[in-house]
């Protein structure tokens, strides 16, 4: 059976319909993340009566009458009795349009990692303002984050209208300075809407309040917004293999196929392809898909690939086009998040995770690490602690097939392991992830000493 569908239209209204969009929301304390979240689950009616209930309970013990929609999803005791959103809270919902997983993040400056974790695969960024305070140093962290995780779409909410009396001028003042702000970090897209996420205002209805305002509601946008951007021929074709498949059946007794998830691009039948880290070329010689064989595949799709030639191939191997431009090494330079309490320190030996193949490296040098409230660089700063950004030199024990994260988010992006406990301490981006935008970066640091006991 041969597969003749053709690939995705990005344009096509019908994939609009039924695709899925994951979105995060930010902002500072107290601008309404959980209430804006809230609002957007009861008005679309994706509220359980249980779940209603639960709330409305909870709301008439805290003295209020009526119901918190922010208690949605802050589901934490501790969350609850401090009002305010401490861990990434995930909501899955659905519209006759489309649907979505949205990630509600912390806004407190120390919880900055977990909106690094929200914002990860992440397509939209949802970024709260409140319209007393306008744009503020958080505002800008949150931005520069969005930026780095390189977040196709933003939204900028400027929420609590209501208590500035619906004054369009005080929405343009800040639409216009976080914009700005935004285009300097190479935020490709931003979108202001002026709501109230506590009446609900340009939240899921139109508002009457704001009738100066003629741009879509935040749901209306999360509906429509692209979620394919272009063309999947347009990204380099990456095939991480996941596990080898030899069912050494009297139906079957030379099959060998790779299966796994296409991570970006397409493949074809007759492709020559490299292994990498080998460096073998083949061709590919077929291609399965749910039990039957196809001509073509292209990402997101789990597939089965199979090869002209009997390879060495194992788990964590990547399966590029014969001419791409991705190298496989051991030497890596990144930009990295450190999550872990734990500081992460040059000398350090680690776990390294990269795509379906986990290494032992060591942590040569941290040259710098980013201030987000002006993107400078702080030179050499001996270690990184939880919440901070910084660029990192890796050693790791076997060479791996790379690209930079500004080309490839799946095969740019690793983590870094505790290997006595498996914690994680480092969500990582290959390259240098904020070159293009850190206007203050400054010189590389010096070296460090030869590392003692290398043994890779």
């Amino acid at each position: 059976m041969t597969d003749t569908r053709s690939l995705p239209d990005a344009e096509d209204p019908a994939l609009a319909a039924t695709s899925l969009l994951r979105f995060a929301t930010a902002g500072s304390v107290d601008d309404g993340k959980s209430t804006l979240v809230g609002r957007l689950l009861h008005d679309s009616k994706s509220v359980l009566t249980d779940q209603l209930e639960a709330v409305e309970h909870a709301s008439r013990n805290r003295g209020q009458e009526a119901p918190d929609l922010a208690l949605l999803t802050d589901g934490l005791r501790a969350e609850r009795e401090q009002g305010i959103t401490i861990d990434v809270a995930y909501r899955y919902f659905a519209t006759p349009r489309r649907r979505f997983i949205l990630a509600d993040t912390p806004g407190h400056v120390q919880y900055t990692r977990n909106m690094v974790t929200g914002a990860s695969t992440a397509e939209l960024a949802v970024v709260l303002v409140d319209a007393r305070n306008g744009v503020v140093e958080q505002t800008r962290r949150h931005a520069a984050v969005a930026a780095l995780l390189r977040v196709p779409h933003v939204v900028l909410a400027v929420n609590k209208m209501d208590l500035v009396d619906y004054r369009e001028s005080v929405f343009a003042a800040i639409a216009e300075e976080f914009t700005t702000y935004a285009a300097s970090l190479g935020v490709p897209e931003v979108t202001s809407i002026p709501i109230s996420a506590l009446t609900g205002d340009n939240v899921v209805t139109a508002s009457a309040a704001m009738d100066w305002y003629g741009g879509p509601t935040v749901l209306e946008h999360l509906e429509t917004v692209p979620v394919v951007a272009r063309d999947p021929s347009e990204d380099p074709a990456r095939f991480p293999v996941q596990y080898v498949i030899r069912p050494q059946t009297p139906e079957h007794p030379d099959y060998r196929g790779y299966a796994g998830q296409i991570a970006s691009g397409i493949f074809r039948t007759g492709d020559r392809v490299t292994v990498l880290p080998s460096g073998r070329t083949s061709t590919v010689e077929a291609i399965d898909a749910l039990g039957h064989s196809v001509d073509i595949a292209w990402a997101p799709q789990s597939v089965t690939l199979r090869l002209a030639d009997d390879l060495d191939i194992s788990r964590g191997d990547l399966i590029a086009p014969a001419d791409a431009a991705v190298r496989a090494g051991q030497d890596l330079t990144a930009t990295v998040c450190h999550v872990a309490d734990r500081p992460l320190k040059p000398g350090d030996r680690v776990l390294l995770k990269h795509s379906t193949r986990t290494v032992k490296a060591l942590v040569k040098e941290i040259p710098s690490r980013l201030t987000l409230d002006d993107l400078s660089q702080h030179p050499a700063p001996g270690e990184l602690v939880a919440n901070d950004i910084g660029r990192v030199v890796l050693r790791t024990a076997e060479a791996l097939p790379v690209d930079a994260y500004a080309d490839s988010r799946r095969t740019g992006s690793f983590l870094l392991i505790d290997p006595a406990d498996g914690t994680t301490l480092t969500a990582g981006m290959a390259g240098d992830a904020f070159a293009e935008v850190a206007e203050a970066a400054t010189a590389e640091a010096p070296g460090t000493s030869e590392d003692e006991g290398w043994d890779f």
